[in-house]
């Protein structure tokens, strides 16, 4: 997957009210797949997304697209960690990206839809109900198993 410098311009520019914000920021710290952190995890997510929306014409709504999948996983906290609710966190954290996000940056329905369905089909009854959530959906299977299995 290649991306232009328009491309990367055209990202940046969509997402620069979030990129440098603390909250956002703070997602270096947390390990999500293998080596690496949820931060650049939600970044591959988003070139992944951006890179199949303009590869196969799929005219997704950029801005909701990119803002959905850097934060689907805007969880904020180490699931590695020994916790109760932790373990759950598969099927949970979708949902608490959603809370944090809609808190944080005031998101629209459309960016909150694409979050909560991001982990479909295991969080079963939120089927992604837009291009924009199935592209987001797709590209998070693909980047999580490569973070997974690249050593």
């Amino acid at each position: 997957m290649r991306l232009t410098k328009q491309d990367k311009a055209r990202i940046q520019q969509i997402l620069k009210r979030y990129l440098d914000r603390e909250e956002v920021q703070s997602m270096h710290r947390f390990v999500q797949h293998g080596r690496t952190s949820t931060y650049a995890h939600s970044v591959n997510v988003v070139k992944l997304s951006y890179w199949l929306n303009k590869q196969f014409h799929l005219n997704a709504d950029e801005r909701a697209l990119l803002t959905g999948a850097l934060l689907h996983d805007f969880y904020l906290y180490d699931w590695h960690e020994k916790s109760d609710w932790h373990k759950w966190h598969g099927f949970s954290h979708p949902f608490r990206a959603a809370g944090n996000a809609h808190r944080i940056f005031h998101i629209g329905k459309r960016e909150r839809q694409i979050i909560e369905s991001h982990m479909w089909p295991l969080t079963l009854r939120h089927v992604p109900e837009t291009r924009e959530a199935a592209i987001v959906c797709i590209a998070d299977k693909c980047c999580s198993f490569y973070e997974t299995v690249r050593r």
